[in-house]
């Protein structure tokens, strides 16, 4: 059974193709945003049910959604994996910090390659997602496979439709690792693609890549290990060649400086280090600081005290980085000087 039969088989319900709720109980916690962290959130709403009573209802809808939400105040916190800079969350009354983090890979759909067999550099993959390098046999993807053989099959490139910070991530990354890329295209978390067919939220991007034979695309890792797709492996920035895993993932986030960053605004890709995956990312909440719903407010701070407390484990299952004991003393310091109770 794949992970979101299990969602639905659990009892969760989808709102929509890309919108998932958790059942939620009478003092419910209303949140909508990043489809980046869902995994892991539903995981930690399923256990906090259980041990509390209390649910949560979120809405898997991409980061651009529900930075929407909580401007328009219908939910008590956004999720965003493209952080806001800290003159935008004073003009909004906001507060933000990082929740958790994990990473973007890119996932292909290639008969006889097999996950981490691929080698593709940020240059190659800026060439791709430009519509430069068109064929599975191109020599730039060949030069960096001597021992793969690739079919002349043209490439077919899937990317988000939506408002999304794992694009945001993604296109961050490519404009630091293809020149070309930056000055074309640029970072965002919506872009006008050179090319590609768009699919909506991660689980879109998943599904789209896991039916279309010669696809490539890029999802939150949970994503492509749950649904069995075909990773690549990545040359970082040192020049090495890096499979994602929780270690190449704790060496890109070892580097960020979370302490003198206003907002908490750290963007994680292409760090150097010679195991550094180089697509990793935070994903962060916003709040308001004078909430309008003060009670609502005070749940959701504490199913976030719980989740840095208890869901350390359960995000490492998943393949996420929780953030290091001394950052979450620095957010809960944060949450009582700066949230009108």
């Amino acid at each position: 059974m794949n992970f979101f039969k299990t969602i639905v088989a659990a009892g969760f319900v989808a709102a929509s193709a890309s919108a998932f709720s958790l059942p939620a109980m009478a003092a419910d916690i209303t949140g909508a945003g990043a489809t980046f962290p869902f995994p892991v959130y539903s995981k930690w709403a399923d256990a906090y049910k259980k041990e509390t009573g209390n649910g949560l209802n979120y809405q898997s809808i991409g980061s651009g959604a529900g930075i929407k939400q909580i401007l328009a105040k219908t939910v008590t916190f956004g999720a965003t994996d493209a952080p806001l800079k800290a003159d935008r969350l004073d003009k909004d009354g906001l507060l933000q910090w990082p929740m958790v983090m994990g990473a973007i890979v890119p996932v292909v759909n290639v008969e006889g390659v097999k996950s981490g067999e691929l080698v593709l550099s940020g240059e190659v993959l800026g060439d791709i997602y430009l519509g430069k390098v068109t064929k599975w046999n191109d020599p730039a993807i060949a030069k960096l496979n001597p021992n793969l053989k690739l079919p002349s099959d043209a490439i077919a490139v899937v990317r988000r439709s939506d408002g999304s910070g794992t694009s945001f991530n993604f296109t961050d990354y490519l404009s630091k690792a293809n020149a070309e890329w930056k000055s074309k295209v640029g970072s965002g978390t919506a872009v006008e693609w050179p090319v590609g067919v768009g699919a909506k939220g991660n689980e879109g991007v998943a599904g789209n890549v896991g039916q279309t034979k010669n696809s490539i695309g890029y999802v939150e890792y949970a994503y492509a290990k749950q649904n069995k797709l075909t990773h690549v492996a990545l040359i970082n920035k040192a020049g090495k060649t890096v499979q994602p895993t929780i270690a190449s993932f704790q060496a890109a986030a070892a580097n960020a400086d979370w302490a003198h960053a206003p907002g908490y605004y750290v963007i994680l890709t292409d760090q150097p280090g010679e195991t550094s995956w180089p697509i990793t990312a935070a994903t962060f909440i916003l709040m308001y600081k004078e909430p309008a719903d003060k009670a609502a407010s005070a749940e959701a701070i504490k199913f976030f005290k719980w989740a840095f407390e208890k869901g350390g484990k359960m995000a490492e299952e998943l393949d996420y980085i929780p953030m290091p004991d001394s950052v979450v003393k620095q957010i809960e310091k944060t949450w009582t000087s700066e949230i009108k109770s």
